[in-house]
């Protein structure tokens, strides 16, 4: 696993050698549904940071010209309502649901499963919860029944190309992601531009106040958002930094070449996939992840309770 504070993606499998997907990737069908997606011509974009803030490790530099073909991306990531479409008609079984547990914040549990619940020495505030699922992200006893808009949760990289693919969609590469959440906005720090809350704005759903003790919520929301809550940036996608980290297509890497590229897809194999965006629960004393140019990874059967992801597809001439 890279090195990479565990308040993130905590790795919920352990996994430290080249991943063998427990299935192959699923074909993504043609013709899929371009309802609530963003078409974006592509081009040319400056790509990554050189000052990580923080974290050199993660490969965010060097800044590197990049060029997209055309894609359609999401508007908005991926609902519970969407996800239960998917495993109505298909009958998927996540991979929090095979192995039984998944993780799960401790501030939103109740005693009785905080307590002996297994946890991360290095992250203490991750619970292992038998039972959490994305019909149930606290554990037994919570529902999703009124999050039906929030982004579905405890969700592998598996899970997610699974329902891309059914959907007629696939998921972003690293490239294609970052280029639709700056917004058409050249290196600035999130999709906004530089400023966290510019003129006292919030913008978007992360940690306010002192992490992991105490969440003020002063964004309105101590978990997940809806998937549409704050403004979009200036190609009309929402949340793309905070709520919930996203999966991308690709491997993790972190040496990248200073030399132009089109349409990378990342390396061929690895450990982990890409995960972009940051969560509701990054804070930037610990993992100021929610900048545009920010990323983190983790194998592909882990899950959490804040990690989701959005789909594109390509534009066929």
């Amino acid at each position: 696993m890279h090195e990479s504070p565990p308040c993130c993606s905590p790795s919920g499998r352990g996994q430290t050698q080249p991943v063998a997907l427990s299935a192959p990737p699923p074909t993504v069908t043609s013709g899929g549904s371009a309802e609530g997606m963003v078409p974006l011509p592509g081009g040319e974009f400056l790509m990554g940071a050189e000052d990580s803030e923080g974290f050199p490790a993660d490969g965010e530099g060097p800044v590197r010209a990049v060029r997209l073909d055309a894609f359609r991306i999401d508007a908005c990531a991926v609902t519970n309502e969407q996800f239960a479409a998917f495993v109505d008609d298909t009958g998927h079984t996540t991979d929090a649901e095979r192995f039984g547990w998944s993780y799960v914040f401790a501030g939103f549990l109740p005693g009785a499963l905080r307590r002996g619940a297994p946890r991360p020495e290095q992250a203490p505030w991750w619970c292992g919860i038998e039972g959490a699922t994305w019909q149930r992200p606290e554990g037994p006893g919570s529902t999703v029944e009124d999050r039906g808009d929030h982004p579905v949760v405890h969700v592998s990289w598996q899970d997610a190309a699974a329902y891309a693919a059914w959907a007629g969609k696939r998921l972003p590469t690293e490239a294609e992601w970052e280029y639709a959440a700056r917004g058409g906005l050249e290196q600035r720090r999130y999709p906004w531009g530089d400023e966290l809350n510019p003129g006292g704005e919030f913008r978007c759903n992360i940690w306010r106040g002192t992490f992991p003790t105490k969440n003020t919520a002063d964004d309105g929301y101590r978990g997940t958002a809806p998937v549409d809550a704050f403004d979009p940036n200036g190609f009309g996608l929402h949340n793309v930094s905070g709520n919930v980290w996203e999966w991308c297509a690709d491997w993790w890497a972190t040496d990248h070449t200073t030399a132009h590229r089109t349409n990378p897809t990342g390396p061929r194999s690895g450990t982990a996939k890409v995960i972009r965006g940051g969560s509701h629960m990054c804070h930037r004393s610990y993992c100021n992840r929610y900048r545009v140019a920010a990323r983190s990874a983790n194998t592909p059967d882990s899950t959490s309770g804040h990690m989701g992801f959005r789909c594109a597809q390509d534009i066929r001439p």
